[in-house]
């Protein structure tokens, strides 16, 4: 059995992978107050009339052996203080009802992302971002300004990259990548078309890539080194991806210490010279 805390973020990664219906049943059992080890494949079954068959298809789908492991394994997590931290948000919440569902809602996309972060994964991507001849950073809408956020890290360290949010700037700059670029691509559905394009073409010129997204398994990740997944729960009013940019966030922030470390004396130089290049432009 899996880390019981990764388990709400396995069954949330696969979910993509199932069809409209599946999707709805996995819904609502996952929503059904008095689900337990005492419910039976039947019940599920009739309560959302489809077929035994469909439920342990989609056990299986989110690579459970079966329902029994399913059920086993979604009672576990629920029993979790970690599992309650998401509330939708509704039109009707007063403002303490939004800032604890809000900030519960990102406190658990941090707690989750944390337990199926892979040390080695991270550890590999700083060693490429560290000896990378170029850094290139692929990215749309509310992805580009993550790594925008990581580009202006890397600066204050001495590290220049570019960061391309034009569809025809990321197919151009991925045209004269070469064996020394390394591409980091960062899409919270993995799903965005220019963006795979852009990836695509970057690593059939010998780019390293790297892929921050909230889906481990998105068809963006068929062209990474290395995938770097977030995780966590959408929201009707917040969108889709405002919990996940809080931890996407974190996870580069881990990389960019990481990277600082390989050259301590050369990043803590330039941190200082940069520090003081904006110290003047800051009211006394």
């Amino acid at each position: 059995m899996m880390d019981p805390k990764a388990i709400g973020a396995h069954i949330r990664m696969l979910k993509p992978g199932l069809t409209a219906l599946e999707h709805k049943v996995l819904d609502n059992i996952i929503a059904k107050p008095d689900f337990s080890e005492q419910t039976s494949l039947k019940e599920i079954a009739e309560e959302n009339q489809v077929s035994e068959a469909m439920i342990v298809k989609i056990a299986k789908k989110l690579n459970f052996n079966g329902f029994r492991e399913f059920r086993a394994n979604l009672v576990l997590y629920r029993q979790l203080d970690i599992s309650r931290l998401f509330s939708e948000i509704s039109p009707d919440d007063n403002m303490e009802q939004l800032i604890n569902k809000v900030f519960g809602n990102s406190v658990q996309a941090l707690e989750e992302t944390k337990v199926i972060l892979n040390p080695h994964d991270l550890n590999h991507a700083a060693d490429l971002l560290a000896h990378a001849g170029e850094i290139l950073m692929f990215g749309m809408g509310g992805s580009a300004i993550i790594a925008e956020d990581l580009a202006h890290k890397f600066l204050r360290i001495g590290i220049r990259s570019q960061v391309l949010r034009d569809t025809h700037l990321m197919m151009m700059s991925a045209t004269v990548c070469t064996e020394k670029s390394l591409v980091i691509a960062i899409s919270h559905s993995g799903r965005t078309i220019d963006v795979i394009e852009a990836l695509h073409l970057a690593k059939s010129y010998g780019a390293k890539t790297i892929v921050v997204t909230n889906y481990a398994t998105s068809p963006i990740t068929a062209y990474a080194d290395i995938t770097l997944s977030s995780t966590s729960q959408g929201s009707m009013f917040l969108g889709e991806n405002a919990a996940a940019r809080v931890a996407m966030l974190n996870i580069l922030d881990v990389i960019f210490v990481a990277v600082t470390q390989r050259n301590l004396k050369r990043s803590e130089d330039f941190l200082i010279r940069t520090r003081a290049a904006v110290q003047e432009k800051r009211v006394k």
